[in-house]
């Protein structure tokens, strides 16, 4: 062993702290994939140093074949895993091993619900698979040395995993990393070959890199020689090169998890070879939960990228829009040179053309699962269903497909779950329906009893039910489906065409001509608040509502502006009333002019709270209100 130098004690970051007492209580219930998490990262190690070698060669220090070996030693009761991939300099031990590296900690910690088969599938969302070493050993050390940097600057790290750890600079002749587990006392199953074997075949036989254990002999031994023989364990080829026939269903899952530092199986996948005047491999999996930083668009993101299976780039994220950003997976292309760089990933023709085709691809796999797994779809559904709403707005070419892919609840569903589709809509629509009609609102128990939905109820018609911050803005790009225009029940006047009957409309206009003097006083009373006064066709039950203006923005957008610190325009809303309710006519008789007024303001605001409005002057509202209270028990 070399002499340390530089030698300092160093504590951990309060989250991991916490994060390694879960893992030293057992917070797997499956202790052996400690040992995947690792060569995950010693794989992921040596596709970092093929990159950088790419532009510097003398990084490989004549040594370019790489491998991952694993070794143990029974009767000091360690197993040892090393890489010659990339290695680590001193900073970047201290900032990787000493701090959960790049992974939202308090979004982390506030995560952990204290059960432990919940928790254990927030590790692989996070990246911290290296501290799943403390799982069965109670001391983890690293050897360490940056490729290209000098022997002398080795790195050795040590922890017990109680709080704090050690660093020390050695003298490391070869470069990469070797990592020492001391098992637990009881633990020392995994000091054994054939057991160390059966896990890398289970975890790790997609690894496409070469996992070498020491070869076993039997009989004497005598017969053995001298000096170590290795023997490699895994299959070590890229999973996706394969024929998809000679690939099992967990092989794929397996490889999922290797990519996304998942715990659990995807939903889905699709594994395709594209020949022709493109020549690429795509392996595309659908997650089965969202992860934490879903809505940071800073977030890492997009495919692993290789060429010609030499791997370049972890994220890149130029291979499918941003609204697929959940996708995961691997694409290799035989037409992008191995120097590609991020700058011409934005801008080549070959790229684009592989984006459109993926996208689809995706799009198809999606439909695939809503057709044949309606139940899968539903987990998708709920853990990236707002993601995918930003589809119609940002790829126009597909809006159609992407509108089928979308659920929403309906009023033909009690529970509120989005479960509609679009077609679902269209294959119960009244006869002579022309049009699908929904509503948007701030909750569920909100708007399924809205005035809105009155004439709707009448007459036997399905409305949309949106709640979703992002339902306003998703509309006003998605105006139509399978030739139907999408209606917003709430804005302008409404027009149900031919489900109104000519009777119907006739009856309408001569009660609107017969309440003109109403509508003008209610013009009066009101100038300030409204826009425009006018009977409506909506209402059954409700004295009035408000109804928003064709091009003004809805109360969903007016919130998010607002909150959002922008600034929002000016609008009001078209006030509509029912000239059947008993409160209209009792309004329409009243002859004191300040009376109505205060009626008029007092029916208005109980609109604005029905819709979901806040009151610009409540207290006003409770001082009309009250002082009709008091003449009514006067």
């Amino acid at each position: 062993m070399s002499v340390e130098t530089q030698k300092e004690t160093l504590g951990f970051q309060t989250e991991v702290k916490q994060l390694l007492h879960l893992m030293i209580h057992s917070l797997y219930s499956n202790k052996e994939i400690f040992l995947r998490e690792l060569i995950s990262n010693a794989s992921d190690a040596a596709d970092k140093l093929r990159f950088e070698a790419l532009a510097k060669p003398e990084l490989l220090e004549g040594g370019a074949e790489l491998k991952i070996r694993l070794s143990f030693d029974k009767d000091a009761k360690t197993v040892t895993l090393e890489d010659n991939g990339i290695g680590m300099s001193r900073e970047e031990v201290i900032a990787h091993l000493g701090t959960i590296a790049k992974s939202g900690t308090a979004d982390f910690m506030k995560n952990l619900t204290g059960d432990q088969k919940k928790d254990s599938h927030l590790i692989g969302q996070f990246g911290v698979g290296f501290y799943s070493a403390f799982i069965v050993a109670d001391q983890v050390e690293v050897f360490t040395r940056r490729a290209g940097a000098a022997a002398s600057e080795g790195v050795h790290w040590s922890s017990k995993g109680e709080g704090e750890f050690e660093v020390a600079t050695i003298d490391k002749a070869e470069r990469g990393t070797r990592i020492v587990l001391h098992l637990k006392a009881d633990q020392e199953e995994f000091a054994d070959g054939w057991r160390l074997r059966n896990i890398v075949k289970k975890y790790s036989d997609h690894i496409a890199l070469p996992i070498e254990l020491p070869k076993e002999f039997h009989g004497e031994e005598k017969d053995k020689p001298a000096e170590v023989e290795w023997e490699t364990v895994n299959r070590a080829s890229a999973l996706w090169t394969r024929p998809r026939t000679e690939v099992k269903d967990e092989e794929y899952q397996e490889f999922y998890k290797h990519v996304a530092h998942d715990f659990e199986n995807p939903l889905s996948w699709s594994h395709n070879k594209v020949e022709g005047k493109l020549e690429y491999t795509s392996l595309l999996y659908v997650p089965g939960r969202a992860p934490f930083d879903l809505y940071q668009r800073e977030a890492p993101k997009g495919l692993k990228l290789y060429v010609q299976r030499v791997f370049i780039m972890d994220q890149a994220d130029q291979f499918l829009p941003l609204y697929l950003r959940f996708i995961k997976g691997v694409v290799d292309s035989n037409d992008l040179s191995l120097n590609v760089s991020r700058e011409i990933l934005q801008t080549g023709p070959v790229v684009e053309s592989m984006k459109s085709a993926l996208t689809k691809r995706v799009l198809d796999m999606l439909e695939k699962l809503a057709k044949n797994e309606p139940e899968q779809y539903k987990a998708f559904w709920k853990a990236f269903g707002q993601v995918l709403k930003e589809g119609p707005a940002e790829d126009f070419a597909n809006k159609e497909k992407i509108a089928g892919l979308l659920r929403f609840a309906s009023t033909s569903e009690e529970s509120g779950e989005q479960s509609v589709s679009l077609a679902d809509y269209l294959g119960r629509i009244k006869e002579g329906q022309d049009k699908i009609y929904f509503l948007t609102g701030e909750t569920h128990a909100q708007i399924k009893n809205s005035p809105h939905l009155e004439v709707f109820r009448k007459k036997g018609i399905e409305v949309l039910l949106l709640t979703d911050r992002i339902d306003e803005w998703l509309m006003s790009y998605l105006t139509e489906f399978d030739g139907k225009q999408l209606i917003d029940v709430a804005r302008g006047d409404l027009d149900l065409g031919k489900l109104d009957s000519e009777e119907d409309k006739k009856a309408q206009e001569e009660v609107a001509k017969a309440k003109e003097g109403l509508v003008e006083r209610l013009k009066g009373a009101l100038a300030e608040q409204v826009a425009e006064v006018r009977v409506s066709h909506r209402l059954t039950d409700s004295p009035a509502i408000l109804a928003i203006g064709e091009q003004d923005l809805g109360l969903q957008m007016r919130q998010i502006l607002e909150a959002s610190g922008q600034k929002v325009p000016d609008s009001k809303p078209i006030f509509e009333i029912n000239p059947q309710h008993p409160l209209i006519e009792k309004l329409d008789g009243e002859p004191d002019e300040d009376r109505f007024a205060d009626l008029s303001h007092i029916l208005f605001d109980q609109a604005a709270l029905a819709a979901g409005d806040s009151l610009k002057d409540p207290a006003a509202y409770v001082q009309r209100l009250n002082k009709l209270l008091v003449e009514l028990s006067a």
